[in-house]
């Protein structure tokens, strides 16, 4: 097992719901981790800049295709202050991508996944719907007809996805937004969304891009992940991570250390990376490999595996997650 670094962290918000059990795999919940004093320090809050949208993510897939996008948002209505999580899905379809949209008013603490959610598929590129769940009237507004896409099933600008709940704007996506909200009758109270998690689904060559944004107010990071493999007994099978173009990650003899973790320091803020190769190494081609990506959210937190236990009890909750599966084709 690959150890992994840590050393002091920054205070964080804590949040209500918790984020940390959401997209994770059940191979990274069988194995815990010890930390060193020692971190990858990526770059200082004051590096970072801005952009229109929290926790952003475009993909540059020029060496891997991705085939499905699962965003997840977390939204306090104004009125009552009740939460909700709501599930924005992106995956490849015959012709065109398929959308799907689903919320949870009341998830539990414990055991909850995103899949369990009752989603709308919204297989038409325009409309509009009006449905109910639990004690929430739901309405959706959605276009993508004159999208431009990438290589993914993600819109790149040219859409909107909004979501009304009670009567207030739970969640608004796509460049075109602010056009379809100016359409309806009255202007809507804006309720408080931000994304907790983001997984992606890959297919492709051992090389993969994408980017993250793991604080509200930094910036986007680029990531790449590479896999090289050369034969089955080979010493020069590897794993390299890099950020804005910094390996943070580097491991050799993959067949031994197929799973590990490391914690990086990315605006000033710790982010504890896992890894499990084991799928690829040793499954059944395609294999797959799963990377995750997580923000810490308290000061002299320990690993986040443990620490959601503890926001769980305290009614807490932890930073932003990016979880990568990748069938990968070695290069």
């Amino acid at each position: 097992m690959q150890l992994g670094r840590a050393t002091m962290v920054s205070k964080a918000k804590r949040e209500l719901l918790p984020s940390g059990h959401l997209l994770l795999p059940s191979s990274m919940k069988n194995f815990a981790s010890c930390f060193s004093e020692h971190a990858v320090k990526v770059s200082e809050p004051s590096c970072s800049g801005s952009s229109s949208s929290g926790n952003s993510l475009v993909v540059d897939t020029s060496c891997s295709v991705l085939s499905a996008v699962t965003c997840l948002y977390r939204t306090r209505l104004i009125a009552t202050r009740k939460e909700l999580l709501i599930r924005v899905a992106w995956c490849k379809g015959h012709a065109d991508p398929v959308l799907s949209v689903g919320i949870e008013d009341n998830p539990p603490l414990d055991g909850w996944e995103p899949t369990a959610m009752n989603c709308q598929l919204l297989r038409k590129k325009k409309g509009s719907r009006a449905y109910a769940t639990g004690d929430c009237a739901v309405r959706l507004h959605w276009d993508i007809s004159s999208a431009k896409f990438g290589s993914g099933p993600e819109p790149i600008d040219g859409f909107y996805v909004v979501v009304v709940v009670n009567s207030e704007l739970a969640l608004s996506l796509g460049d075109m937004s602010e056009e379809c909200t100016r359409r309806f009758e009255e202007a809507l109270p804006v309720a408080e969304s931000s994304m907790i998690s983001r997984k992606e689904k890959v297919i492709g060559q051992g090389l993969h891009s994408t980017r993250a944004r793991f604080r509200d107010d930094g910036g986007d990071h680029e990531i790449t992940i590479r896999c090289k493999e050369d034969g089955w007994d080979a010493k020069e099978s590897e794993l390299s991570v890099t950020v804005d173009k910094k390996r943070v990650v580097h491991v050799r003899r993959l067949r031994w250390n197929f799973r590990g973790n490391q914690t990086l320091f990315i605006d000033g803020s710790p982010v504890d990376m896992m890894w499990d190769v084991h799928g690829w190494r040793f499954g059944n081609a395609p294999g797959w490999a799963v990377f995750m990506f997580r923000k810490r959210s308290a000061l002299e937190s320990r690993l986040w595996l443990e620490e959601e236990t503890v926001d769980r009890e305290k009614g807490g909750a932890s930073g932003f997650s990016l979880l990568i599966q990748q069938a990968f084709k070695s290069t």
